[in-house]
């Protein structure tokens, strides 16, 4: 399982997701991919994110049972915690 958050992106990068996942909510992608077309979409949308920002959870085998990487100007940053992913949010 995958989930994308896309936060002040182009509408042509939102476009290029909808072939690979579904949008449930403006910004909001989900679906099941391999890792390495998990990855592709990850370096394409970090490098065409332009001013905005983008969010990428998936599920894996951690203790927390998912890992998540952010780029560029989103309203949350991931820290690392002894191992545990956690979400801080900006002010």
């Amino acid at each position: 399982m995958v989930v994308m958050i896309l936060e002040k992106v182009s509408v042509s990068l939102r476009g290029t997701l909808t072939r690979w996942l579904l949008e449930p909510h403006s910004g909001v992608f989900v679906g099941h991919v391999s890792a390495l077309v998990r990855d592709q979409l990850w370096e394409k949308c970090a490098s065409a994110k332009g001013v905005g920002g983008v969010i990428q959870i998936w599920s894996t085998n951690n203790e927390q049972h998912f890992a998540m990487r952010m780029a560029g100007d989103t309203r949350r940053l991931v820290i690392d915690n002894e191992g545990l992913q956690l979400v801080m949010v900006r002010k």
